[in-house]
């Protein structure tokens, strides 16, 4: 299982549908040990500088990004297993 990195901002609409989506997720076994690391860029920008994206949510596994930008639940879902692969 691998670590995620997810950039967000707390009033971004796509961001929020996202963190709802994980939420869900991580309520079934399969899902509820993945650790994400959730950072808000215009928190912690010196973080968020470090990274190549734009848009918000940006999801990254193992340093690699993975999706940037609107989502959708099972997008969200994909990126979850994407995690659980050894």
């Amino acid at each position: 299982m691998k670590p995620i990195t997810l950039f967000y901002l707390a009033n971004c609409p796509f961001c929020k549908k996202a963190d709802a989506a994980i939420s869900e997720l991580q309520k079934q076994d399969r899902y509820k040990d993945i650790e994400i690391n959730r950072i808000e860029e215009s928190v912690h920008p010196e973080i968020a500088d470090k990274y190549d994206y734009y848009y918000v949510p940006t999801f990254y596994i193992d340093g690699k990004k993975v999706h940037e930008g609107g989502i959708f639940p099972d997008e969200v879902k994909a990126i979850l297993e994407k995690a659980l692969e050894a």
